[in-house]
């Protein structure tokens, strides 16, 4: 499975996460696209997308991924697996990783298959459009307020990641 890290970042943090998971994955880093220098016909390379952004303002995707969400959101991407990860500040309770949820909701229409639901209960906050039905629809990272649990949080993941994708593998050779 060919996998594609593609992420918007101002400050440095989702972009150092992004080069964190390509690690974790053994992913090489010629695979990492900033979505600022890439055109969205390249997810199309890709069976598995990893999307990345962090929230800014009133709960705002990254400046960068505006242009290039519009771009993938109108492909057919049934072929995809789409796993979301975005950075955030949990005392911007009622908004935290929203960004998140905008790229799910946004990308539904696309016919990809979403992995990565990850667990609310290790965080503190109030509302964000990243959880849907109790779950987050991706990984939620907080290195200002909690950069000690990042290094376990994504490993979770990555292995959450791993063992899904396993059985989606093992289901379409059935």
């Amino acid at each position: 499975m060919k996998i594609g890290i593609f992420y918007g970042s101002t400050t440095g943090i989702t972009e150092s996460v992004a080069y964190r998971l390509a690690d974790l994955m053994h992913i090489d880093h010629e695979h990492l696209h900033d979505v600022a220098r890439s055109e969205p016909s390249e997810v199309g390379d890709y069976d598995l997308l990893l999307l990345g952004s962090s929230t800014w303002g009133n709960g705002d995707l990254q400046d960068d991924w505006y242009d290039f969400l519009t771009g993938i959101e109108v492909l057919d991407l049934h072929d995809k697996h789409i796993a979301l990860f975005g950075c955030g500040d949990q005392s911007m309770c009622d908004t935290f990783c929203n960004a998140v949820g905008t790229l799910y909701r946004r990308l539904q229409k696309t016919g990809a298959r979403f992995c990565g639901a990850f667990e609310a209960g290790d965080y503190t906050f109030e509302h964000s459009t990243a959880r849907v039905d109790g779950h987050l629809v991706g990984l939620l990272i907080d290195e200002v307020n909690e950069p000690e649990k990042t290094e376990h949080r994504l490993n979770y993941w990555v292995k959450l990641l791993q063992k899904e994708l396993k059985g989606a593998r093992a289901e379409a050779t059935l």
